[in-house]
């Protein structure tokens, strides 16, 4: 009989989801507006410390009101890190816009500084001057904050920060998902915290959150009837949702210290095994929430094994493991776009591995874990 699945990263749920849920159902707010959307805004705003929430149904409704806001519109330019998933990138290409993709440095694996104003520098001279700079936290990692922050203010270039991996995570006691001119979570079932779906907008100012708020339910104007002036969305998240997310917001610490912990049992595992690093903050002033724990495997020190020997051996035994983010620019329906670096994101990509990370694993799944890692490298 085949063992259970160990997955990547499941949803982990804390207990009270479903009391929160059941206030829905009993006031019968079983709609996109309710008491469970306003306490999971002011939940998440508090553990922020700052900023003005406003949630969605997913991370890339809110990259896409992001954009909005800062006044991308068809034809511009958006300077974005290509190692990242697609999400990161669509809603350019929903505003008729035009993805610039930037390699990544590899101390963090986020958006490289040099090749941005590389970037930045080269669009200017050609007479279009990039509207706005997308930074992913990846992985949990935060991204050269004020690296990338310098060149944003020395060139005008607001920052969308695509937190949507990074919730918890923090660079100098500061949270990740504040330091953008707008920045964006996620709530997918896979992320460190979930409802079911969903995603959330955070803007600097209350004018902002009521901006993205209208947009959001379909920029209905103030009236007795349905008026609309202008295009709006259908974005909202529901406060079903919401309640699942209170439930939620209660055992965020306690299950990114289980992600952490997750973390240091791959560090322990491939401490003696040459050619494989385990992915790791450069120093002190970043904090991860090690959303999924990375491997990168150089086959010149493994005597051959590659990230992909690995990942088919634990695919055998039913653990699930995936590679890195193919690049952005790598991909086929980005191949037009235009690209600045050199092939760091590329190599992440061909020797990089995620391996299982949930904070839900048990012992006997990092038993089986543990099993085929030293197996396959003590041959």
């Amino acid at each position: 009989m085949a063992e259970n699945k160990i997955w990547l990263s499941t949803p982990h749920m804390g207990g009270n989801e479903q009391k929160y849920i059941q206030e829905a159902f009993d006031s019968n707010w079983i709609a996109p507006m309710g008491s469970n959307l306003t306490i999971f805004e002011q939940d998440l705003e508090n553990y922020l410390g700052v900023g003005h929430v406003t949630v969605l149904n997913s991370g890339t409704a809110a990259i896409h009101l992001g954009l909005i806001l800062l006044g991308v519109k068809s034809g511009d330019e958006v300077l974005c890190q290509s190692m990242t998933f697609s999400a990161s990138a669509n809603p350019i290409l929903y505003l008729g816009a035009i993805p610039i993709f930037i390699d990544s440095e590899p101390e963090t694996w986020n958006l490289c500084p040099v090749a941005l104003e590389t970037a930045i520098i080269d669009r200017i001279a050609k007479g279009k001057k990039p509207k706005v700079i997308i930074a992913v936290d990846l992985y949990g990692v935060p991204y050269k904050i004020e690296e990338i922050r310098i060149l944003a203010d020395r060139y005008s270039i607001p920052i969308l920060e695509d937190s949507a991996e990074a919730l918890g995570s923090c660079y100098k006691g500061h949270k990740c998902g504040t330091f953008g001119d707008i920045s964006v979570l996620s709530f997918n079932g896979s992320k460190v915290i979930t409802t079911s779906g969903g995603g959330a907008i955070i803007t600097s100012s209350l004018a902002l959150k009521k901006r993205a708020l209208f947009l959001a339910t379909q920029a209905r104007e103030e009236a007795p009837h349905y008026q609309h002036v202008e295009i709006g969305y259908n974005y909202r998240m529901s406060n079903i949702c919401a309640g699942i997310g209170r439930g939620q917001m209660e055992v965020l610490d306690s299950h990114i210290a289980l992600r952490r912990k997750m973390h240091e049992f791959y560090l322990d595992v491939f401490k003696d095994i040459e050619g494989v690093t385990v992915f790791i903050v450069p120093d002190d002033n970043f904090f991860s929430n090690y959303w999924l724990t990375t491997v990168l495997i150089d086959p010149t020190k493994t005597v051959g094994i590659t990230r992909e020997k690995l990942r088919l051996l634990l695919a055998k035994s039913n653990i699930e493991s995936r590679p890195l983010w193919k690049p952005m620019h790598l991909q086929p329906v980005f191949s037009e776009y235009s690209y600045y670096g050199n092939t760091v994101a590329e190599i992440l990509f061909s020797n990089g591995l995620c391996l299982p990370s949930g904070s839900n694993l048990t012992a006997a799944d990092r038993g089986r874990i543990k099993a085929v890692v030293l197996n396959l490298f003590s041959k």
